[in-house]
C-alpha cells in the first residue's frame, strides 16, 4: 500500500485499523475525519487539498459521494476565502453569515452574531433548532425574542417569508409577552390575556400589550394564592418603573373566572 500524504493509521479499541485524514493549511492543522478505508482517507485529503488551492471551487461543487463531510467543505472554503477558521460550518458573506445545517439547509444571521455562532454549534431535534448555552438548551428562536410556544404569523413573522433567515431586520415580533394574543375580531379587538390551568382561562381584553402582560402576572398571583402552584413564567416589562408597574397592577381588572379557579377544586 503506497503511503498517502495526510493519512494516518491508528487502531480502535477492538484492534481494528482506523484511517484518519488531516490537512495543514495556513499553519492550521485541520482534522478531516476518520474513515473506513485507507483509500477513503486518501481521497478526503485529495479533495481538501483541491478546495484550499483552487479559488474557483465553491460550496456548489460539493458532491454527496465525497468521503469528506459537508461541514468540513464549508469550513475549508470559508477559511480559504475569508481567512477565518471556525469548527462550525459557517461561511462569511458580504452582508451576512451563512450557517449550514446540511448541504440543503442554510441559516442566515447578521454579522453581529459571528462570534456567538463561532462558539455555539446549532443542533436540530424534532424540527426544533437550539444551542447549548451555559449547560442549558436554548431555543434559537428564544435568542431573537420569540417566546416558547409562539405561533408563526400570530406572534412573530419572518419578513421575507424565509423561516431560516434570522437576520435581525427579518424578524418582527408581534407579541413578546407570555399569555398575550392580539385579536382583531368583529366583536372583540385588542390584546387578549389568557392563562392555562386545566383549560384556557380568559383573563381579559386590554388596549395595549403591556396591560395584558401585567394582567397575566396578576392572574398568576391569584391562582397561586388559590392553591394552583404551577410553573408559570411571569412577564418582565422592560422600561417600566416599579411604581408605574404597581399602579397598573393594582388597577388592572381580571375576569371572575380567574378568581374562581382554585376555589372549586
Amino acid at each position: 500500500m503506497q503511503e498517502a500524504k495526510g493519512v494516518y493509521v491508528t487502531q480502535k479499541k477492538n484492534g481494528e485499523p482506523s484511517f484518519r485524514a488531516s490537512i495543514t493549511y495556513r499553519n492550521k492543522h485541520i482534522a478531516l475525519g476518520s474513515f473506513r478505508t485507507y483509500e477513503e482517507a486518501a481521497k478526503a485529503y485529495e479533495i481538501a487539498a483541491l478546495l484550499v488551492r483552487d479559488n474557483d471551487r465553491s460550496l456548489e461543487d460539493y458532491k454527496k459521494s465525497w468521503p469528506i463531510s459537508y461541514d468540513k467543505v464549508v469550513v475549508l472554503i470559508n477559511f480559504r476565502d475569508n481567512g477565518l477558521y471556525t469548527s462550525n460550518p459557517m461561511y462569511v458573506r458580504k452582508n451576512y453569515i451563512s450557517y449550514f445545517l446540511d448541504s440543503e439547509t442554510e441559516l442566515k444571521f447578521s454579522k453581529d452574531d459571528l462570534f456567538y455562532y463561532m462558539t455555539h454549534r446549532i443542533l436540530k431535534r424534532g424540527g426544533h433548532l437550539y444551542v447549548n448555552d451555559f449547560g442549558m438548551q436554548l431555543s434559537l428562536q428564544t435568542r431573537y425574542g420569540i417566546k416558547r410556544y409562539a405561533v408563526p404569523g400570530r406572534d412573530y413573522v419572518f419578513v421575507n417569508g424565509d423561516r431560516y433567515d434570522y437576520r435581525y431586520e427579518n424578524i418582527t415580533v408581534l407579541n413578546m409577552y407570555n399569555g398575550v394574543v392580539y385579536r382583531d375580531g368583529e366583536h372583540k379587538k385588542g390584546y387578549m390575556s389568557k392563562i392555562h390551568d386545566r383549560s384556557d382561562i380568559v383573563i381579559g381584553y386590554y388596549d395595549d400589550a403591556v396591560k395584558a402582560a401585567i394582567a397575566y402576572n396578576k392572574a398568576i398571583d391569584i391562582l397561586n394564592k388559590n392553591g394552583i402552584d404551577k410553573n408559570y413564567e411571569p412577564n418582565y416589562i422592560e422600561g417600566l418603573s416599579p411604581r408605574a408597574y404597581a399602579e397598573i397592577y393594582t388597577q388592572i381588572q381580571v375576569s371572575r373566572a380567574v378568581y374562581e379557579r382554585g376555589h372549586t377544586l
